[in-house]
């Protein structure tokens, strides 16, 4: 199997596929099963759920891919930001795979474009797994915390790493920040404007079939998705930053896998 992860591995990295923005890099390998699909962070790339695939390339297929202007995929033109356009980006992932049906797994920023792409087409998705992900901020808050970015961006950012940091294994830590740094202003203020502006829970009606919630204490507050969507099932990882399949692999991929033994 490991030469088959390998080769699929080689193939991705030789033939990005083409998104509605640019090239997106795709991170291919496995087989059997229903395959997963794992979307980033804000600031992040595919390589952040490198122990999932690990874990889970020797039983079935997983993909990682970059979103428009992470890690190696092209960034679009200015305004080319939202999180309908970031779903675009899964879209034309799976259906350049040829993938029918999979389980979409988004982490944060990506947990929010994967809620977009189920709702808009919930026969194509088996399961939707939801880590860290936000909820709709006050709009209030969301407008302070956009202000305060506008009047001093560098200031602002760092203690929001911080904060989302907090927990984070050494290793985990040096990652993220290095990542944080290859993202430029403009681009990040555009996405954090469209984070605040989308509300998940149309989506989420929209799709009708298995959701699991993955958090950690970083979660919580108001506004928070757990809150305003209680009826999905919820499991919390704790002594860890924002990052839980970073920090605590072995146990994310225990509840991933318990979630993936109920999807058929």
């Amino acid at each position: 199997m490991s030469s088959l992860v390998a080769a699929s591995a080689l193939l991705a990295l030789a033939a990005p596929i083409a998104g509605p923005a640019g090239r997106l890099y795709v991170d291919d390998g496995g087989r059997g099963g229903v395959p997963v699909v794992f979307v980033h962070s804000f600031a992040g790339s595919g390589g952040h759920w490198a122990a999932q695939l690990a874990h889970l390339r020797s039983s079935r297929r997983a993909v990682a891919l970059d979103l428009r202007g992470h890690g190696r995929s092209q960034a679009p033109a200015p305004r080319g930001y939202t999180v309908d356009g970031l779903a675009a980006d899964i879209a034309a992932v799976v259906d350049g795979l040829g993938l029918k049906r999979f389980v979409l797994v988004g982490h944060s920023m990506g947990g929010a474009a994967a809620t977009a792409y189920a709702g808009a087409h919930p026969d194509r998705v088996a399961g939707l797994v939801l880590v860290g992900t936000p909820g709709k901020s006050p709009p209030e808050q969301a407008s302070q915390i956009l202000a305060s970015m506008e009047a001093d961006y560098d200031k602002v950012t760092e203690g929001y790493w911080t904060k989302l940091l907090g927990g984070a294994q050494p290793g985990v830590a040096g990652r993220v920040r290095s990542d944080m740094k290859k993202l430029p202003r403009a681009p990040s203020m555009e996405i954090m404007k469209a984070i605040f502006a989308y509300d998940p829970l149309p989506a989420l009606q929209a799709y009708p079939g298995p959701k699991l919630i993955v958090d950690t204490p970083h979660g919580e507050g108001p506004g928070s998705l757990h809150s305003l969507a209680p009826e999905i099932p919820r499991k919390v990882i704790t002594g860890t930053s924002h990052w839980p399949h970073m920090d605590k692999p072995e146990e994310f991929n225990g509840i991933l896998d318990g979630f993936l033994e109920t999807v058929r």
